[in-house]
């Protein structure tokens, strides 16, 4: 399997759309210093930001970026240089390994960095994934920057659907990323050499995955010597709880968290007023466990005995 990881993506896919909009923004000197991209996690949205600012700042170079098949050439110097990161003109803030949330210390190295003089003409370009994750103080001393933002700098700010303070999104552009099930398909076939249908499961595959859940899903049960194409969503669910994956891995606890819901949504054509009403229950469960870090062990054994062992 290849490495999905935004940074290293040299081709991008499925988002065609949405990066010729940016370059036109560009070309026309109209692009907004503050853009959020909006979307279901997984769909793309940070390779999409990595296309982009890699086509802005290579502009001049040697191996720029290939606007006609949304390629980034393997010696462009701007790709090489935001890898090993050491590019003057581009800055990602994102969750530190060993942490939660994106801490106030970052913002302020941030801050730092941008009173500094730059080192050229080029705009410079700050990448904030996750935005989600930002505790309440960064927030607050990043809100002071978006107010008054230095010259020629572009704050993208990514975020995975999931609920923001509307004094952050306010400041911003919101650039809404949305792909069918038919083009999460496409893509993650693409990703997957076309062995997705050799991988996975139908009715795991069916459910509105994104690619990079999809990928993340499939390396995940590769991992674990998992057999993936012949485990149906029900299996998988209880595999999940009864080997507490979700204690181990992150990714897979949110992800688990998205299999709940669909696997409500499998059952629809059979539900009952009292499936009905755990759904409902479920749903706000879910939510709560994910707003204020709550215990999800007792969410996931209660689904289990109400639900799949129902």
């Amino acid at each position: 399997m290849i490495d999905i990881e935004p940074i290293n993506q040299t081709k991008l896919i499925g988002m065609n759309k949405y990066i010729i909009e940016l370059i036109n923004l560009f070309k026309k000197d109209k692009l907004p210093n503050k853009i959020l991209l909006s979307g279901l996690k997984g769909l793309g949205k940070s390779t999409l930001a990595y296309h982009f600012i890699n086509y802005s700042l290579s502009k001049d170079e040697e191996f720029s970026y290939d606007e006609d098949n949304f390629k980034i050439n393997l010696n462009n110097r701007t790709f090489q240089t935001i890898q090993n990161k050491s590019n003057p003109n581009f800055i990602l803030i994102d969750i530190q390994p060993d942490k939660k949330l994106i801490d106030i210390n970052q913002i302020r190295n941030l801050i730092q960095n941008l009173n500094k003089s730059s080192f050229n003409k080029k705009p410079r370009f700050v990448l904030i994934d996750n935005i989600e994750l930002l505790n309440i103080n960064s927030i607050n001393a990043l809100l002071k920057i978006l107010e008054e933002p230095t010259d020629n700098v572009h704050f993208i700010l990514i975020n995975s659907n999931n609920k923001i303070l509307s004094t952050l999104t306010s400041r911003c552009i919101n650039f809404k990323i949305f792909l069918t099930h038919n083009e999460c398909l496409e893509i993650s076939k693409n990703l997957l050499n076309n062995e997705l249908h050799n991988l996975i499961n139908d009715d795991l595959r069916n459910y509105y995955l994104t690619p990079g859940n999809t990928y993340r899903l499939i390396k995940f049960a590769q991992y674990n010597k998992y057999d993936l194409a012949n485990t149906n969503l029900k299996e998988f669910l209880k595999l999940i709880i009864k080997e507490n994956h979700y204690k181990k891995d992150t990714q897979i606890k949110f992800l688990f968290f998205d299999l709940i819901e669909y696997y409500f949504r499998k059952i629809n054509h059979s539900i009952t007023t009292n499936i009905y009403d755990r759904y409902s229950y479920f749903l706000k469960k879910i939510s709560d466990t994910k707003k204020f870090n709550l215990d999800e062990e007792s969410l996931f054994m209660e689904f289990e005995e109400e639900i799949l062992n129902g």
